[in-house]
């Protein structure tokens, strides 16, 4: 294909006719208008858009000029490098270390080189150039990475990162390797495959624009604009007025089996065996053991993964006093050995919400493009290469269960979780009384999940002034639960989870857990609090004690009024 138009002037026809062309040839070779790689000089094929954002990129932008070969369109890749030579080397170690030492990343983080040899062909000739001639410490690669470590750390501008590699260039001699733009760096590290998808959502969590969405400028649920309002109320098109970054995990799981080590671990699981009988690990867990029974094609390929979700918000500002909340999506893979799934480098972000608000129970609409995702692992990835077997693969996945605090578990599960309705296992039943000097919801009844014969349960004073008879419920299954929010019985729940668009998400035993910390953390705080009598931190007061005092509870206790101040009698 003619390709030189790319060094024509934009204005004219031949670019025209180019742009076109070329769009067509990506169209026809990508099966997609709405998530192609853009090529013009600011993205340089980093960034994923449809067809007429491109468009404008390329006139407005131009296009990148070395971007010669269109693999990321479609064109095939001759070979013309030595690009099909091992990455590691004899000893089994990466000779790309100091990457994994810099940016805390594994062997398997280093691109999906199979789709593009010729920029796995750079990445191998930068890791063997010196940064200048003579030069044995360091190679461009390497000194590249520790550089854009510290502009990382140190939350560097572009513009402060190009200056910085300006000056670096001037103070090492002469014919060293340093690149002079942030432009000419980013080219370089996007070969390695840090590669995300910035989408654009509603300010109110209503949609995400993508698929039909993708060219709307306003929402068709609430009619606000997609763009950002500035201080004069002129809208600021081309600036989302909120975003969120999606790192797509099937490339990355396909590198974790490119690594020869990572690949051998990920089947770890198939030969442990628990010696003692006890649940050592998610594979002893029951449902583990019913994705292997009820889908015994999946459970017989050791190689397919289970995961795990977690989520929580965060305030990513030094200043305390921000009520700004940012949310990350992040999954764990258990198929890896306890001392390596819990790593850093093997817990894998998939999603980050900004804020300035929580998404709330709307955090589904921001889920889709991972639930989506999700899917296809489950139907099955094919083409995945095994490094430790030497073979292709069709490569499944299952998310197991969410990990989160009370809260966030129902922003995912949809289940109410305060109110007088806020236990998800009692459901209506659940024993619930307002304090009315206090001003909260206390729940009372948790003694009935003691053993029937237990003396706590026959203690009245101690308690709520009564004895406890009753049995704990069942907790519902995953059927039960999605019966119930289909047919409109919503007493409990608020939402329908978009996890039972997972085909096998309602068969699953245990759908969601709570973090052990957070509740170890808060009831600890409460009672340190109260027994040492910390402000702020006390629970013992005189609403707590007038609350006793209607309840017929430890009258005793009862807040003793005097001239000047009311004393408080001390608890036993």
């Amino acid at each position: 294909m003619d390709k030189s138009w790319m060094h024509s002037d934009r204005r004219s026809k031949a670019y025209e006719f180019g742009v076109e062309a070329f769009l067509n040839f990506a169209v026809e070779n990508l099966l997609t208008t709405t998530h192609i790689r853009c090529p013009c000089v600011k993205c340089v094929n980093l960034k994923l858009f449809g067809v007429g954002i491109i468009k404008d990129h390329v006139y407005f932008n131009g296009i990148d000029q070395s971007y010669k070969n269109w693999t990321f369109h479609g064109e095939p890749w001759e070979a013309t490098t030595n690009a099909s030579r091992n990455v590691e080397e004899d000893d089994g170690h990466s000779r790309y270390s100091f990457v994994s030492e810099e940016i805390d990343m594994d062997d398997n983080d280093f691109g999906d080189f199979g789709s593009d040899p010729y920029e796995f062909a750079n990445v191998i000739g930068d890791g063997d150039q010196p940064v200048y001639p003579g030069c044995r410490k360091y190679t461009k690669l390497s000194a590249l990475v520790k550089l854009y470590n510290l502009k990382a750390k140190h939350g560097m501008s572009d513009v402060c990162f190009t200056e910085l590699l300006i000056l670096q260039g001037d103070l090492l001699p002469e014919g060293n390797t340093i690149p002079t733009s942030m432009y000419e760096a980013k080219k370089t590290l996007c070969a390695l495959g840090l590669s995300y998808e910035k989408m654009h959502a509603c300010p109110n969590d209503c949609i995400l624009y993508r698929k039909e969405y993708e060219d709307s400028t306003n929402c068709p649920t609430c009619g606000i604009s997609r763009w950002k309002e500035g201080k004069d109320s002129i809208l600021k098109e081309g600036v989302p007025a909120k975003v969120v970054w999606y790192f797509p995990p099937i490339p990355r799981f396909k590198r974790m089996f490119q690594s020869h080590e990572t690949a051998k671990s990920l089947t770890w699981h198939a030969t442990r065996k628990s010696i003692d009988g006890q649940m050592s690990h998610p594979a002893d867990s029951p449902s583990w053991k019913l994705l292997d029974d009820k889908w015994p094609e999946f459970g017989n390929e050791p190689r397919n993964l289970r995961l795990a979700l977690s989520s929580d918000g965060f305030n990513p500002h030094s200043s305390l006093s921000s009520r700004y909340s940012c949310w990350p999506v992040i999954l764990v893979t258990y198929n890896l050995p306890p001392w390596l799934c819990m790593k850093r480098k093997f817990m894998m972000l998939t999603l980050l919400i900004s804020g300035p608000k929580q998404p709330g129970n709307d955090i589904d609409v921001y889920l889709e493009p991972l639930i989506d995702d999700l899917k296809s692992l489950w139907v099955g990835i094919r083409g995945v290469y095994d490094a430790h077997n030497g073979e292709y693969f069709a490569l499944r996945a299952a998310l197991m269960w969410t990990i989160n605090d009370f809260p966030a578990y129902g922003n995912l599960s949809g289940c109410v979780v305060k109110g007088y309705k806020a236990c998800p296992i009692c459901g209506d039943d659940t024993p619930s009384h307002r304090l009315k000097n206090g001003h909260k919801i206390c729940y009372i009844g948790h003694r009935k999940c003691l053993p029937i014969n237990h003396p706590y349960r026959r203690q009245r004073a101690a308690f709520n002034g009564k004895p406890e008879y009753g049995i704990p419920l069942e907790p519902l299954t995953g059927e039960e639960v999605l019966h119930m929010v289909e047919n409109g019985d919503r007493v409990c729940w608020k939402k329908k989870s978009i996890f039972f668009d997972l085909e096998y998400w309602k068969y699953l035993p245990v759908r969601h857990a709570l973090d052990v910390m957070h509740i170890e953390k808060n009831v600890c705080d409460s009672i340190i609090g109260t027994l040492l009598e910390i402000p702020g931190k006390n629970k013992d007061g005189i609403a707590a004690r007038l609350d006793l005092l209607n309840m017929g509870v430890k009258t005793d206790l009862q807040p003793e009024y005097g001239g000047r101040r009311t004393r408080l009698p001390p608890g036993p």
